[in-house]
């Protein structure tokens, strides 16, 4: 499992640029799915953390309960992808 997580962080971003090169509409989703992911993502970190805060209960052993919301982890893994492939573009186009 791990060498599959680690090559998929490796490939995914390699064929999201060259998709959108070969498709220029795709680029417009691909930026629009990163905004919905990082809404996603800083949603539920928000509200995570101001749960806690309203309980007043050890922010340490609750905010891990974050990492069972299957949504903020697909957003997460997205934004890292998305990420990985932002500095892949800018990489190759400003050689």
């Amino acid at each position: 499992m791990k060498i599959l997580l680690i090559i998929g962080s490796i490939v995914f971003p390699i064929l999201m640029y060259f998709a959108q090169k070969r498709w220029k509409k795709l680029q417009i989703f691909i930026n629009w799915a990163a905004v919905i992911a990082a809404l996603i993502f800083g949603n539920i970190t928000s509200l995570s953390v101001y749960q806690i805060i309203k309980d007043k209960t050890v922010m340490m052993t609750n905010i891990h309960a974050v990492f069972l919301n299957p949504y903020f982890l697909i957003a997460g893994a997205y934004l890292g992808v998305y990420f990985l492939y932002l500095l892949l573009k800018v990489t190759l186009e400003n050689r």
